[in-house]
């Protein structure tokens, strides 16, 4: 699949971020798998892009969303993942990653405010040392709408597996 113009790797993002930096716009950076995409992740991205003025979604790879949820997912391939994110109203920019973690994309990136769910505890937030000792910020988000894609593909196996 084509790389659309907001979907970018690390190297390509780069220059960019340096452009935000002498702008002063503040980069939001959060993560995730995203595998079949819900009102969680819609209400959870709209109140990330609110704590600045750019939203970067860091994607896990078909590999590294294998890695963390087992051999059965990811149900969606990564490009398709990338393209649906990518195309959210509050998402500025996406970058794939294949690590299970984003650490490197955060020591890369830098970013001035790093967000992830509440349902993490803020001590064990990947990249959390990286962002504070720069002088960024790391927030937790409240989950109102209490979906996931687990319990998305639970149903689902319930429903047709009678």
């Amino acid at each position: 699949m084509e790389m659309t113009n907001n979907i970018k790797t690390l190297n390509k993002f780069l220059p960019i971020r340096e452009e935000l930096k002498k702008t002063n716009k503040k980069v939001v950076f959060t993560n995730g798998c995203f595998d079949i995409i819900h009102a969680g992740h819609i209400d959870y991205l709209n109140k990330a892009k609110n704590l600045g003025d750019i939203l970067l979604v860091g994607v896990n790879s078909d590999r590294s969303v294998n890695n963390i949820k087992g051999e059965n997912r990811p149900i969606i391939p990564e490009d398709e993942r990338a393209l649906i994110i990518s195309n959210l109203k509050p998402v500025d920019y996406v970058i794939l990653f294949d690590e299970d973690t984003p650490e490197k994309l955060i020591e890369g990136i830098i970013p001035d405010i790093l967000v992830k769910g509440a349902d993490w505890d803020l001590e064990k937030i990947v990249g959390k040392d990286i962002v504070i000792k720069n002088g960024g910020q790391v927030k937790s988000i409240e989950f109102v709408i209490n979906q996931s894609t687990s319990k998305i593909v639970d149903s689902i196996l319930k429903r047709y597996n009678k």
